[in-house]
Parts: C-alpha cells; structure tokens; sequence
C-alpha cells in the first residue's frame, strides 16, 4: 500500500501584506465526508505499517497491565464523617467511587460506579464528585465525547435517585453552598471557553439558573473553588499573567460578590482562608517568583496585604498549605523541590529531606485544619510514587501507601537515576536534564536513548516514575527529561524566557540538550529518539525543522504545529487566552516571530527522522486538523524514505481513550514504533 496522498486546495491567507498558501486548510472541515477518509485511510497505512509489531505491542500492552494492581484502591481520606475511597475491580476499566461512615470497618457505600455509567459508550469520563456538606447529595459531572464538556447530574445517596437536573455544557466542576441545596458551575461558550458562573437550585428548572458572573474579556477564564475553611466561595478569574478573584460567604448565595483585588495586568495572586484573614500567594510588586501576604476578610484589598513570606530571587514559591499551627511551603529551588514546614507561633521552620538526584514532593490532600498531621506525595525516576504522612510537631514520616509494581520484576535498585546540566547555546545558561537507565545499561553510541520535553506555560515536567516507561527502561533505552525554558523549572524566569518573542529558547534548549547527550556518549544520532505531546508536540515540529538530522525518530503526540493559522482564528478554543503566551499575530511582530518557527509554515523539501503523529478527533485543546494537515505537508515534501505515521482516535479527545488500561494501547503503539527502528521488536 502507498502512503494517502492527501488532495490539495489551494488557499490563500494574507495579513500583514504577507501571503501564505495553505493546500491542507479543507481539512478543517469536520463534517466533510473526505476529511474522514483522509483520516480513515491514513490510520489503515498506520496500521499495515506497523502489522509487523501487532503481536509485540500486544506483548507491551500485556506487561504494561500486569504491572498494575487490578484491584488496587486509594488511600482512604476522612472528611466530615465519611472515609472516602475510589477503588478498581478487576477486569474493569472504571473508577468506583464510595464511602463508609466513621470507620473503616462499617459497611461501604457506593457513590457511583462509572462502570455501569459507561457501558455502550467508546469514551467516558467523570469530571468531578462533590457530596454536599450534609452528606446527603451528590453532584457528578460526565463527557462521553472527549471533548472535555461536561454534564453535571444530582444524586440523592439515601435513596440512590438520580435527579432530573442535567446541567450541559460545563467545565465538570460543582461547588455547592452551604444551604445543601444550591451549587456552583461554570459553562462554557461556543470556543470552549469558561466565561460564565450560575447558581442552580436543586429541583428547579435548569433554564432558571442565576448568572452571578459573565467573563467578558475572552483573554480571561473563570473557575470555582471553595475555600478549605469551607467559609467562602470563589470565583477566579484569570489570564496567563492576571487574576481577579471575587468571593461570597459560603452561607450566604444571595451575598454580593466582593473583589479581592481588581485585575491589573501582570498581577497575578490566588486566594486561601484562615479564621479572619486571607492568606495570598502573589507575584505583587516585582516578587516575580512570588510571596505569601494576609489580609483582612473586611479588607481584601492590595493596599491592605502583609508580607508573610518575602519573595526570593534564588526560589520560587509554588504553593502552600495552612493548619491551625503550622503554614507549609511547596519551594523549587535549583529545579528541585522542597516542601517547608514553619510553626506559626514561633517561626521555627525546618525541611523535608530527600535523597534522590532528580524526583517530585508535593503537598497532598489536606483538608483538616486543627492537625499536626501533613500528607505530601514523593515519587522520583526509580521509585514509585508513594502518600507519606509528616507529624509537624514530632518531626516523624509514616508511608501510608506506595503504588505498587507488580510483576516481579521490578526493583528500585535496578535503575540509576541522574541529573546532569547541559551548555546552552548562548554561553548564559545550564539546561537541567533529568537521566534514568538499568543499571545493566552501558553508555556507548549504540545506546538508544529517548528524550522528552514540554517547556511551554509554565508547565514544569518533573522526575516521576512511570510504570510504562519500564517497558523500554529494561530493553536498553536510556530516558531523559529536558527541562527547557518555557517551564518554570528554574523559577519564572526560566518560563519567561521561554514564551512570546523568546519561544525559540525552547527549542534551542532542546537540541543543546539532545547534542550533549551525545558528546557526553550516552548515545549517538542513529539511536536518539525524541517525545512530546501538544505544545510538546510543537516542540517536535520545531526541532525537527531545524535539525532533522539529530533524530532517528520522533514521536509528537496531538501536537500544536499550525501556530499563526491557529493563533489568528479566535473562533478556535483557546485561541484569545494564549495572547500571553504565544503573543498575538494580529500584530506583525508576533506574526512573523510565529512565522519563523511554526512546524507547519517551515516544512521544506528535504530528509526527515522517522515519524509518529497521533491525535484525537475531538480534541478540544489542539484540533485534529493541524497534525492532519502537517503530516499531508511532510508527505508532499519529505525527500526520505523514513516512516511518517499517523494515527487518529476517532473516538477520543486530548488526554487520549478513556478507561484506566485502555490508554495502555496507545503508549503500546508509540514504544512498538521506536523499538521497531532499534530492531527491537521481538523484546530483546
């Protein structure tokens, strides 16, 4: 079988009094008849193509699974009476969530169980479960689209009825009011935008929704939250460099809304409760890697806030955790994170203390305020990710539960773990890279390695463990993590210098990175392979223009890679809340930084690695049509004979098929197809 040729239209954009010709623009046409055939046919070649990996990625698949507990449950959390748990049942795909009374050891009640939600659907996913503060009433929401709009249903739990309220065309999340029967939600417009917030009232018609909250400037989004208190209800409304949060006693839905603090551009600051004050974490004043202020509840304002914790250039401030006695601290400082512990009568602090090289600590759930008790996870690149309990007073660490790897075959002191620092190209700057291998695995230009990379909105991908990632960790491969500007890594700096008319850093950091793995002979070019998905994805578009040369292959999962058509249609979701990021090409200095780098514009005529593009056809976050159209471009131009492969889920959205083992075929696929070019194929 010969590749799809996809047909060409021609179409001409021009702004700027610049002209581009788009042939693939039809194929933004959803309901058109041949964009389906494209896709069908492209997802046949897939298929016939990688036919001889078909038993193998099965072999991937079935080891992937069987690392897993099938029956396997959360940690249990009490809250307001109730041990809450989300459990499996073997030989299911879903989540069943219950709860039991004040002890562990009363009789289990079932909330809801998505198997039964799920039966007949291709895809299914619960948003949210929020039970109202009686324990009486639940809300859920539901999207069996992948498109990620959700409907919110109602469910009395002592008599198991789901009510006749259906909320459509929400965000999934449900905060109810302290009256039991009022909730919270926020919708979306027709760009999948968040820009409205209703109350709704239980038992009433949902066209009767209050709108208390309309978003008007499509730059912003809103959301909803609850305070931990349980006191306060907040909207936040935000862009990628401003919020505005407004908030109401939790009592009292009829209450005006009061702001905390009008919105100012590149003020950034979000909002928790304790007893009279609020505690904010806030880039205010120059703190650009943020600090933690108070203020009144009577007097929220910005000319009201006190320094709690001051802002340091050297460590930035992601998050924090009030208890009666004690405020915690999320801190990254040189790339790794730290978790602080300060007693408030006396400021004495102290840290957690971990011993990997690369690895992940976070604040857990923590809904109790009176507790010496903290919950933080901890997982790093060897071991698997655990819920550890801290006593704060007497400075003691349980291990509640620690994800469990089954098999047999795993043992943490098989795997090395390491963090190395790779030149930057502008002499400046060290490119953090997170390593880890089998300790049987030798270093030599024979060594497959592959590399993986996001670095876009701040996102930071720390050093985690991944189950899956063992499947290719004990067939030799080496896996690394760049942590390229565009993430805060390095602090928000290290994010700054990584978006807007600095996007290029990105990608620079990436190569540098790939080149110094291989002069530090961790592997060579023919046997460099390279991952990322959605602005990861752009990632990989980028690299691969400028240095195709580097990789034997890649693969770009739902990648963002038509920049400039995308970011000059605003009827596209997402498109106007990314002005901050990506900048707006609208104005000819962005359109033509944009031009310069986006993946789809820069496709040329000639040598390309080994490719594999997936995508789903309901993509709410990157629209199928751009990696369609980009891998009917590199087709067209492509002087190589390598493999180009795409693959569309015809039934899923960004975040890939539903169900808990069901996702394993797609991450089967993409490891089949790389260990396919290393001749890999029959496990060994």
């Amino acid at each position: 079988m010969n590749a799809p040729k996809a047909k060409k239209i021609k179409k001409i954009l021009e702004i700027h009094g610049d002209t581009r010709v788009d042939d693939y623009f039809w194929m933004n046409e959803r309901e058109n008849p041949e964009v389906t055939e494209y896709l069908n046919a492209e997802n046949t070649y897939c298929d016939l193509m990688m036919k001889d990996t078909e038993a193998f990625q099965q072999q991937l698949f079935d080891e992937m699974k069987a690392r897993y507990k099938e029956d396997d449950q959360s940690l249990p959390y009490f809250f307001n009476k109730y041990w809450y748990i989300v459990r499996f049942e073997k030989g299911k795909e879903y989540p069943i969530f219950s709860r039991k009374f004040q002890t562990l050891e009363n009789e289990e009640e079932i909330l809801l169980d998505v198997n039964i939600l799920a039966e007949g659907e291709k895809f299914f996913e619960v948003g949210s479960v929020a039970v109202s503060p009686d324990n009486r009433l639940m809300s859920f929401s539901s999207d069996n689209i992948g498109r990620r709009i959700y409907t919110i249903s109602f469910k009395n739990l002592e008599t198991d009825e789901v009510f006749g309220d259906q909320i459509t065309n929400t965000t999934g999340k449900a905060v109810w009011a302290n009256d039991n029967k009022h909730v919270f939600y926020t919708r979306k417009d027709e760009n999948l935008r968040a820009f409205q917030i209703y109350r709704h009232e239980l038992g009433t018609d949902c066209e009767n929704d209050v709108l208390v909250f309309h978003e008007e400037d499509e730059t912003f989004d809103v959301s909803l939250f609850k305070t931990k208190s349980l006191e306060y209800i907040f909207i936040a409304s935000s862009s990628s460099v401003s919020d505005e949060m407004r908030f109401i006693p939790a009592n009292d839905v009829s209450a005006e809304w009061t702001v905390v603090q009008p919105r100012t551009d590149d003020l950034e600051y979000s909002v928790e409760h304790y007893e009279d004050e609020f505690y904010i974490i806030t880039n205010a004043d120059g703190a650009t890697n943020f600090k933690i202020v108070k203020t009144k509840v009577s007097t929220p304002g910005i000319e009201n806030w006190v320094e709690v914790i001051p802002h340091r250039k050297e460590t930035l401030l992601e998050g924090f955790e009030i208890f009666k006695d004690y405020l915690v601290l999320e801190e990254r400082t040189e790339g790794l994170l730290h978790i602080k512990i300060i007693e408030n009568h006396t400021g004495n602090s102290h840290y957690l203390k971990f011993s990997d090289p690369t690895y992940t600590a976070y604040i857990g759930l923590n809904l109790e305020f009176d507790t010496t008790k903290l919950r933080f996870g901890y997982t790093s690149l060897t071991k698997p990710n655990s819920t550890i309990e801290y006593d704060m007073k007497e400075e003691t660490t349980q291990v509640l539960k620690q994800h469990e790897v089954l098999g047999g075959n795993f043992f943490t002191e098989n795997y090395i773990s390491e963090r190395v620092w790779a030149p930057s190209r502008d002499g400046k700057n060290s490119i953090p890279i997170s390593i880890v291998y089998h300790k049987d695995t030798k270093k030599s230009p024979e060594t497959p390695l592959l590399i993986y990379g996001y670095g876009s909105y701040g996102h930071t991908v720390d050093a985690s463990f991944s189950n899956v990632r063992l499947s290719i960790l004990d067939r030799g491969f080496i896996y690394a993590i760049a942590h390229i500007r565009g993430g805060e890594y390095l602090g928000r700096e290290w994010y700054e210098n990584g978006k807007m008319l600095q996007k290029k850093n990105t990608f620079y950091d990436f190569i540098d990175a790939a080149k110094y793995l291989i002069a530090e002979n961790y592997t060579s070019e023919k046997h460099l392979y390279a991952m990322g998905g959605s602005a990861g994805g752009l990632l990989m578009g980028a690299v691969i223009n400028y240095e195709p040369q580097l990789f034997n292959g890649i693969v770009a999962q739902v990648p963002f890679v038509d920049v400039v058509t995308t970011m000059l249609d605003e009827t596209i979701p997402l498109t106007t809340g990314e002005f901050d990021e990506w900048g707006n090409p609208k104005k000819k200095k962005y359109y033509d930084y944009m031009k310069s780098y986006s993946p789809y514009d820069n496709v040329e005529a000639k040598n390309y690695p080994n490719m594999l593009i997936t995508t789903g056809l309901h993509d709410s976050q990157v629209q199928y049509w751009e990696p369609a159209k980009w891998t009917a471009k590199l087709r067209e131009l492509k002087t190589d004979d390598n493999l180009l492969l795409f693959k569309t889920d015809m039934s899923a959205g960004h975040g890939g098929a539903s169900g808990r083992f069901e996702s394993l075929k797609e991450d089967a696929l993409e490891y089949a197809f790389i260990l396919k070019l290393e001749n890999k194929i029959d496990g060994k």
